[in-house]
């Protein structure tokens, strides 16, 4: 079976899931062009722990976590994909002794960080999905670490998703169209850069780049997601970028795909 590909999803707004627009055309493209996998793992911005846990129930509920501002409708959509507890004892085992996996099979479920993005990516919800916590007690080494523990579920047709944004500072947001801060396009160029030249370690040091990680990287939790995907990256693996856009001036939509493309080459969607 051939090494099943990684992604990195810039999820933008919960309300995406509403939305018919570029971003879910291409996405809804991208993994008609890939297929469906055995189960999904997915990492996503909005759980976050001390330690780490992993949906390990039969049927997973779709979480609702935002605030009542946003439109009424995003608090009716379900996702109900079923869960897979096999996936998550192996992920379990995969990562010990690193981290002491908590199986949980009753207290969380799919967020919007998952679901708002698979709804659109598999809109069917025929695919058994599994959510990793992240442990916000961890550097960003750890986190990368952890994708790299991970990264055998690839070639056991598992896709590893990540779910966040590679910018993302909600305090100066402004209009959906408008451009985007010169120190975010910067921050995102150089983050692109260093994944597509497979020097990892840039991606870890993000904040060697001062102010500008500073604003683009307000909080870690949206940017942890793609450490995951990249340590689960072969090295000198292929990889190719899509949505690489902004909405709101300071969220960057920019994804990556990990594999599938040879190394070296770089294509864009």
């Amino acid at each position: 079976m051939a090494r099943r590909p990684a992604i990195f999803f810039g999820h933008g707004s919960p309300t995406v899931a509403l939305e018919t627009s570029d971003t879910t055309r291409c996405w809804a493209a991208l993994t008609a062009e890939l297929g469906k996998p055995k189960a999904i793992l997915a990492i996503s911005a909005h759980w976050l722990t001390r330690g780490v846990a992993v949906t390990a129930m039969a049927r997973p509920k779709t979480i609702h976590d935002f605030g009542r501002s946003l439109p009424a409708p995003l608090f009716d959509v379900q996702y109900p994909a079923p869960g897979d507890p096999a996936l998550a004892a192996r992920v379990r085992d995969l990562l010990a002794p690193a981290a002491d996996v908590h199986l949980d099979r009753s207290e969380w479920g799919l967020d919007h960080g998952t679901w708002s993005v698979l709804c659109k990516a598999y809109p069917d919800a025929d695919v058994p999905v599994v959510q990793l916590s992240m442990d916000v007690t961890k550097p960003p080494a750890w986190h990368y670490e952890i994708g790299r523990r991970l990264a055998a579920l690839r070639d056991e047709n598992v896709l590893i998703v990540g779910s966040g944004n590679i910018v993302h500072n909600l305090s100066v947001m402004s209009a959906r169209d408008a451009p985007p801060y010169d120190w975010a396009v910067r921050f995102d160029l150089a983050m692109r850069a260093a994944i597509e030249a497979d020097t990892p370690q840039a991606v870890i040091d993000y904040a060697s780049l001062g102010r500008d990680a500073a604003l683009a990287v307000t909080d870690p939790d949206h940017f942890w997601p793609l450490l995951y995907v990249l340590g689960a990256r072969a090295p000198g693996e292929g990889v190719r970028f899509f949505n690489e856009r902004f909405e709101f001036k300071s969220l960057s939509m920019t994804s990556v795909v990990v594999g599938g493309i040879e190394p070296g080459v770089r294509a864009g969607a």
